[in-house]
């Protein structure tokens, strides 16, 4: 668990990046990328949308005397982060980050979720075309348009008068999430009389997808519409939305894994009457509004005004049961592992072996069960389901304001402000999709009837609705509202010297949250109902950076941040389904940040070499899972959570011969937790704290993400607007995600320090090193349509090529641990597999 220089600078680490850099000098020119090759590139990129690149790039020129060398310049072909799209297949995070410490803007409103940071890219799935123009700044450089974050901000201009002139009609076929898409849109640019219009709209679908159980059905549209006011003024409407329901996979132990003989067994579905059935799936819905007002105040000055709107519902869909059997296929009380009796495991073996419906869900048994299951309630006499699917829906209103002004000083002083007003409303609750076979389901709390069984009061889900009979499409179990209100300031100045660019901002943000309770709860009659207390929150951050232009195509730069943030109101309250108690000691997260590096940033040639470190300080979480001891719902809170993230991003660039470059880049990092954590530990039942301890987890490693990925691709472009590129990837210190609760002096107690015992509770377990190819391609043809200029597009993709099925993409540990033999194998991790060979494949026409 040690750190050294020695396990960062590894030798395999410094190998690849000393053929990095050797690279970088055994190369001369090749043809600079034309547009349409740049198109095709979009298209097969636009399918992992993880990280948004700049489609432009512009030469860069030396500098001549008397002048001010051109500041660096970061487009599309940046060496580093155009390849890092290749890394998505193994849930590559970029510097270890997490999505919340990114921020993207959309016609300039912020899109990222409040509740909890993040920003659901599949929002706006489906609308490549209209999704084109695009601006990013990687790490802590500056932008014109928002304070930024600490990984990276985008921003998507989707108005009507940015849009291209164009008809477009693309249809993809793939073996991937979904098997079929249908695109189409229409731009009529910026007419005469000074509208604009832009249309949108896609098709996505899978009866099933790449993985058995799982499927797609969605849908996309966009409409644009632009007024020029002035020539200085330009109103703009902007509405999307994507409908979509998917099956998902769920992640499973490697022991079933091993049963089904099949890295990609999912145990979410099962056959009802000869179909495929899912009993997880995602059904989303949160269309956008958004309208904006770009103000060219005079050549030196803009104003920009931006209103956005969104409101609907995310559903995830599963099972739920009340007094049954788990019924999941994957229980571990049902599978080999837990049997005692070496026969009687080798009989489990065999049988699950040999037996598909053993490994999946049984319908035909849950109709069975409920429509043996007569009760009468409240003078109703009918089929008391026992197993029913479930909706846990989450209803959110979102709303915020946004300006931002910019001024251009003079030749060598640029300034931007800006203010925000967000707020942002999360209705929480569960309703009845499906009865399966009965007629009604009772809303009762099974967890408190087994603590509490004499008291009635104690078990109802609502106090002022008792034994409430729910149907399909009623509402059941908890409801509640999560609240935010955040208003956030900012400025920043740049600085253009002829040798330095330099750059200062701070912002300060205030950010209020609290709970709303609908229902009233029985175990907590008195702290379910109605408004928490509203937790407030003054937060600021500055950041600044320097670079050093030796002339037009070397640069060197220092930046550096220090942020305070507001926890996420997901990590405050320690219990949100039933009562309004929150954390005892909460407090904001401080982050401190330097990022430095060398550009070499020449016409036809690229390199880059940067390093980063970023300190993460009193971090919150609320852990949330069911706890066999207790038999019920465990809330595990920690707070002081600590961490450190540093490394390096090498790429490269360069031509070989007569259109045929070489591309490569790498990410060595090392993200570590630094501190312990503290945890307090409560139950569902009661309000009273079970435990309160010390997590130990200074240095072990964050995981979810390589910390060490690699890329090396071959790219020809052939005359004639079409290419070919190849790339082999690689990814090393993976590690599965652990459980806190396993690093704590409960879990070791009585158990010998060193023993092979003790070694199995706290070890964390290193994944294998992996290693994927890809190949990419595509072909534009100029031709003519009614004797106007048109294009055939041709792209397709061909993810990893040689096959890898033991690629284990990600990995965590479950919650439970067995307190009485401490048997880690009792829980063991769950695991994700990356697809195997798969493919892409379109063809469109632009006219």
């Amino acid at each position: 668990m040690h750190r050294t220089a020695e396990s960062f600078f590894s030798k395999k680490s410094m190998a690849v990046t000393a053929l990095l850099l050797l690279a970088s000098t055994a190369f001369s020119q090749v043809k600079k990328d034309t547009a349409a090759i740049q198109d095709l590139k979009e298209d097969i990129k636009s399918n992992i949308p993880v990280i948004v690149l700049d489609d432009n790039d512009a030469e860069n020129n030396s500098s001549s005397s008397g002048q001010s060398i051109s500041s660096i310049l970061y487009g599309g072909r940046d060496p580093y982060y155009s390849g890092v799209f290749n890394f998505n297949v193994a849930r590559f995070k970029i510097r270890g980050y997490d999505a919340s410490y990114f921020e993207t803007y959309i016609n300039g409103a912020p899109v990222k979720n409040l509740t909890n940071g993040y920003t659901s890219w599949s929002l706006w799935g489906g609308l490549n075309d209209v999704m084109r123009s695009r601006v990013t700044s990687n790490g802590l450089r500056p932008v014109d348009f928002a304070y930024g974050d600490i990984g990276g901000t985008n921003y998507i201009d989707i108005r009507a008068s940015k849009q291209r002139k164009e008809t477009s009609i693309n249809y993809a076929y793939a073996d991937r999430n979904y098997n079929h898409r249908l695109m189409a849109s229409w731009s009529s640019g910026m007419l005469k009389n000074g509208w604009a219009f832009s249309f949108a709209g896609s098709l996505r679908y899978a009866q099933e997808g790449y993985v058995k159980g799982t499927f797609y059905n969605g849908a996309s549209y966009y409409l644009s519409i632009d007024k020029k006011l002035s020539n200085s003024n330009l109103l703009s409407f902007t509405a999307f939305g994507t409908p979509t329901r998917n099956g998902i996979q769920t992640a499973t132990t490697q022991e079933m894994y091993n049963l089904a003989g099949d890295n990609l067994y999912n145990p979410s579905w099962g056959y009802q009457s000869g179909k495929v059935r899912s009993s997880n799936y995602n059904t989303t819905f949160q269309p956008y509004f958004l309208l904006n007002d770009e103000w060219t105040i005079n050549a030196k000055s803009r104003l920009q005004a931006s209103a956005s709107y969104s409101f609907g519902n995310r559903t995830r869909t599963a099972l739920d049961w009340y007094n049954a059997p788990d019924p999941r296929p994957d229980y571990y009380r049902n599978l080999p592992s837990y049997a005692t009796d070496p026969n009687v495991k080798a009989q489990l073996t065999s049988f699950y072996e040999n037996n598909e419906s053993a490994r999946q869900i049984n319908w035909d048994n849950f109709y069975d069960v409920n429509r043996h299951s007569i009760a009468t309630v409240n003078g109703v006499t009918g089929m008391r389901s026992r197993y029913i699917l479930q909706d846990r829906v989450t209803n959110t209103q979102k709303g915020n304001v946004n300006l931002v002004y910019n001024r251009q000083i003079n030749s060598k002083i640029a300034f931007t402000g800006g203010a925000l007003y967000n707020t942002q409303r999360d209705n929480n609750y569960t309703k009845v999709n499906d009865l399966l076979g009965g007629d009604f389901w009772l809303n009762l709390n099974q967890f408190a009837e087994r603590a509490y069984p004499n008291n009635p009061q104690i078990i109802m889900n609502d106090v002022d609705n008792p034994n409430l009979i729910v149907k399909e499409g009623d509402k059941y179990g908890y409801n509640y509202n999560l609240n935010l209100v955040e208003a956030k300031a900012f400025a920043q100045a740049t600085f253009s010297l002829k040798h330095f660019d330099l750059f200062a901002a701070g912002s300060f943000s205030n950010t209020q949250m609290w709970r709303y309770g609908n229902v009233r709860n029985g175990l907590y009659p008195n702290s379910s109902k109605g408004k928490s207390d509203v937790f407030n929150f003054n937060n600021y951050s500055f950041k600044g950076g320097v670079t050093y232009k030796i002339d037009g195509r070397n640069y060197f730069f220092l930046n550096g941040s220090y942020t305070t943030r507001a926890p996420f109101v997901e990590n405050v309250f320690i219990s949100p389904r039933n009562r309004n108690a929150a954390q005892s000691d909460i407090r904001s997260e401080e982050i401190a940040n330097v990022e430095a590096g060398y550009v070499l940033n020449w016409e036809k040639f690229k390199f880059r070499l940067n390093g980063y470190y970023t300190n993460f300080k009193n971090g919150m979480d609320v852990l949330s899972y069911y706890d066999d001891s207790y038999q019920n719902f465990v809330n595990y809170a920690l707070s002081g959570i600590g961490k450190e993230h540093y490394g390096m991003e090498v790429g490269v660039e360069a031509p070989v011969y007569d259109g045929l470059s070489v591309k490569a880049a790498a990410n060595i990092g090392r993200y570590y937790y630094n501190s312990r954590q503290n945890a307090v530990v409560t139950v569902d039942n009661s309000s009273a704290v079970v435990a309160n301890e010390t997590v130990y987890a200074k240095n072990y490693h964050v995981g979810q993400t390589p910390q060490e990925a690699y890329t090396l691709g071959l790219n020809y472009q052939g005359k004639g607007n079409w290419f070919v590129s190849a790339n082999w990837n690689y990814f090393d210190q993976m590690w599965v995600d652990m459980n806190p609760i396993r690093r704590t002096a409960r879990a070791t107690d009585g158990v010998k320090p060193g023993s092979d015992l003790w070694r199995q509770i706290l070890d964390q377990q290193s994944l294998p090193s992996q290693s994927t190819v890809d190949l990419y391609g595509g072909k534009t043809f100029r031709i003519k349509l009614h004797g106007k200029p048109a294009s055939l597009v041709f792209t397709a993709s061909v993810n990893n090529l040689l096959n890898n099925t033991k690629f284990i993409t990600s990995g965590f540990e479950q919650l439970r641990f067995d307190y009485t033999d401490r048997n880690v194998n009792k829980f063991p991790p769950k695991y994700y597999y990356a697809y195997g060979i798969n493919y892409f494949v379109s063809a469109g026409l632009r006219f």
